[in-house]
């Protein structure tokens, strides 16, 4: 198609173009090979650099031929002043035989206009080049961050249908899949590699509590939110943990919310694939994790947020990233 459009161009536009844009590109390859000590590319650039100089040539030698026209040689004849008279039958013959119509003479090219034209075009074109990154998209292969993925065509549970109604694990999700999320981590170059959301319900209530949930895993730190909506205050949530046997439970106060910070250990299910059929090995302590938990609202009237963050390797980030992600994910959430 390029190749087509060229051939449609004039000589003296067609010509300079191809002799700029050659020159620019085997100048820059043969720059690259020599950095490189690619002898391949080197062998491109010699390519784009002699198709160049046959160009050059070629228009050297239209340049001469516009210079040096030939000059056409008049025919032989009688010498000026002495032709003789036609006689009157041959004037008369003269007369009838209708005289051919003056031949228009085709106008040279401007040479000057069509170099302007090639200038102009050239730079349209260096233009183009110059904005195509800004304007088309990148083809960067760099790793991109994980979008929420939720369960497709899910059902909600009837639960998730009452007013006011709660909020899902797509909701939450994309609360919680901020770009800075890594850098509050304080893992600034690491990107989200997984991000997902459910729709769940608390366990021993029968379907009737909402409990969504949201995940967004990293290179180092798996993240996730929860939030539970019951009629349990933080109060009786200190409660229920110390008579469990927890004693490193710490209040504190998160956008003017009652919260509490508490440490557990996640758990880690085998699984065995064989024979055709499923086989699995008791529950085993996972690594440990670090929760904060922060009350649906100020008046702390029941229910709660579960911020809580693991590795695999059992690192754990400062309790400061902990509130510092509450304090930008939470007021973007609306119960």
């Amino acid at each position: 198609m390029l190749g087509f459009l060229l051939r449609l161009l004039p000589f003296w536009v067609r010509e300079p173009l191809l002799i700029v844009v050659g020159s620019v590109l085997g100048v820059r390859i043969v720059y690259l090979a020599v950095r490189d000590h690619d002898r391949m590319l080197a062998g491109l650039g010699v390519v784009f650099l002699v198709f160049t100089a046959i160009r050059v040539h070629t228009v050297v030698r239209a340049l001469r031929a516009r210079r040096n026209p030939n000059t056409p040689v008049p025919a032989a004849g009688p010498a000026a002043g002495t032709a003789p008279q036609p006689q009157p039958s041959a004037r008369l013959q003269a007369a009838a035989v209708p005289q051919p119509a003056p031949v228009a003479v085709e106008k040279a090219p401007n040479a000057w206009g069509q170099a302007v034209a090639a200038v102009a075009l050239f730079g349209a074109f260096g233009a183009a080049l110059w904005l195509a990154p800004h304007v088309l998209p990148s083809q960067d292969n760099t790793a991109q961050p994980a979008t929420c993925a939720g369960e497709e065509h899910e059902k909600l549970p009837n639960v998730y249908k009452k007013d006011p109604r709660p909020l899902t694990g797509e909701a939450l999700c994309k609360a919680l899949n901020r770009p800075d999320l890594a850098r509050l981590l304080g893992t600034p170059a690491e990107t989200a590699t997984t991000a997902s959301g459910s729709n769940n319900t608390a366990a021993l209530t029968d379907g009737r509590v909402a409990e969504p949930e949201a995940e967004i895993a990293f290179d180092t730190y798996t993240v996730n939110l929860s939030a539970t909506y019951n009629e349990l205050s933080m109060a009786q949530y200190v409660k229920l943990k110390r008579i469990g046997g927890e004693q490193k439970v710490e209040t504190r106060t998160v956008l003017g919310r009652p919260a509490v910070f508490s440490s557990d250990h996640t758990m880690k299910l085998r699984i065995r694939l064989g024979d055709g059929g499923t086989s699995g090995g008791p529950v085993e302590q996972g690594p440990p994790a670090r929760t904060l938990t922060v009350a649906l609202d100020q008046k702390d009237r029941g229910g709660y947020y579960d911020l809580t963050v693991w590795s695999t390797s059992g690192a754990l980030p400062d309790d400061s990233a902990l509130l510092a992600i509450a304090e930008k994910v939470l007021p973007a959430i609306h119960p």
